[in-house]
């Protein structure tokens, strides 16, 4: 009995065996309750149809043993007679111990949530996927350094240098990667935006084709003669872009030409002729067709309609079929189309003239 009563390091072996057996059965305790909890709640995660259940889930099963040891040793000390510098190492372990633990369960949940988008996006747009994966490797190294500097901090390190040095190291390689910074950062801004995706048909200045790959620097575009056209990001996103894949609608204006010998009756009946054409097509919207002007060879009428889809090829069908239908309409109501002619106007005079030369040379 004498001995338990020995003082060492300031407290009793009994003290000392006291905070050990609170350890030691508050760890067993806190594991057993964390498998059964995290156990039992993943298997009702199974169950539903919500993905928040299974990131609470995953959030259990991510506890570790450090962090259930740190808690039981901090309940423990409770049964000790601490100094003050004994205490502040004691919670500085502690904080540390949270500090690691808060970054396990926040890189889960970037894990879980690119996981998740992941998988959204993968079908429609795989460029975005591992652009994505990108973004998320840049959170976890920001979650990782932050953690770290918050525990030199609760450590008593004096950080403020080296975010100094962290700062003036970090303005020197932006400087020097000024340029693949700025492609990437525009891949993420064509990612989070979505100005065109994979398989898009856009047309950039004089280029124009589909996109094929949207990286991290460099977006690439198979062109419609067959070679790949790679831009920059940030030049691109600099660039007016037109996106014809998202058209809901094409218009389409096209003219019509006819000889000046025409009858009044039939240049008068031409644009509802054209306009029942064209409201005659499935596809069609009908705007307007008017006698336009008087060209230098012909009568022209403009029409307009609409194609009620963005495929190219649907809109050269329904235009092949318009123009079917007005060269059809035109033979059977005998109106000619036009050509261009030339006219040669012959001034009489100069003829004559002309001509007395030639009687005199001969």
């Amino acid at each position: 009995m004498n001995t338990l009563k020995e003082i060492y390091l300031g407290n009793t072996i009994q003290a000392w065996l006291i905070a050990l057996t609170i350890i030691v059965g508050c760890a067993i305790i806190l594991t057993i309750v964390k498998k059964i909890v995290a156990a039992r709640f993943s298997a009702f995660a199974k169950k539903t149809a919500t993905e928040l259940d299974d990131l609470v889930a995953t959030l259990l099963q991510r506890i570790r043993f450090f962090f259930l040891l740190a808690l039981s040793i901090y309940a423990g000390s409770f049964a000790l007679t601490l100094s003050h510098q004994a205490e502040r190492v004691l919670q500085s372990a502690v904080v540390v111990a949270l500090l690691l633990q808060s970054a396990i369960w926040g890189n889960s949940i970037i894990t879980f949530w690119l996981t998740r988008t992941v998988k959204q996006k993968i079908q429609e747009d795989a460029a975005s996927a591992t652009t994505l994966s990108a973004l998320g490797f840049i959170s976890k190294l920001v979650l990782w350094s932050v953690i770290l500097l918050l525990a030199l901090d609760n450590l008593g390190v004096d950080i403020t240098a080296l975010i100094a040095g962290l700062g003036i190291g970090g303005i020197a390689v932006a400087l020097a990667l000024q340029s693949v910074l700025g492609d990437l950062f525009a891949s993420l801004s064509i990612v989070l935006d979505k100005p065109f995706v994979i398989g898009d048909f856009i047309i950039v200045d004089q280029f124009l084709g589909t996109v094929e790959h949207i990286g991290l620097k460099t977006t690439r575009i198979r062109s419609l003669s067959g070679e790949q056209v790679v831009f920059s990001n940030s030049g691109l996103l600099k660039s007016r872009i037109r996106n014809y894949k998202r058209m809901f609608e094409r218009r389409v204006v096209f003219t019509v030409g006819v000889t000046y010998q025409t009858p009044y009756d039939k240049v008068a009946a031409i644009p509802g002729l054209i306009r029942e054409i064209i409201e005659a097509q499935p596809l069609a919207r009908f705007d307007r067709a008017h006698f336009k002007e008087y060209g230098d060879s012909s009568l022209v009428y403009e029409a307009v309609y609409y194609v009620k889809a963005p495929d190219y090829g649907l809109y050269m069908d329904t235009q092949q079929t318009i123009n079917h239908e007005i060269f059809r309409k035109f033979q059977e109501l005998k109106i000619d189309f036009a050509y261009p002619t030339r006219t040669i106007f012959i001034n009489q005079g100069a003829r004559e003239f002309e001509e007395s030369g030639k009687k005199k040379e001969r």
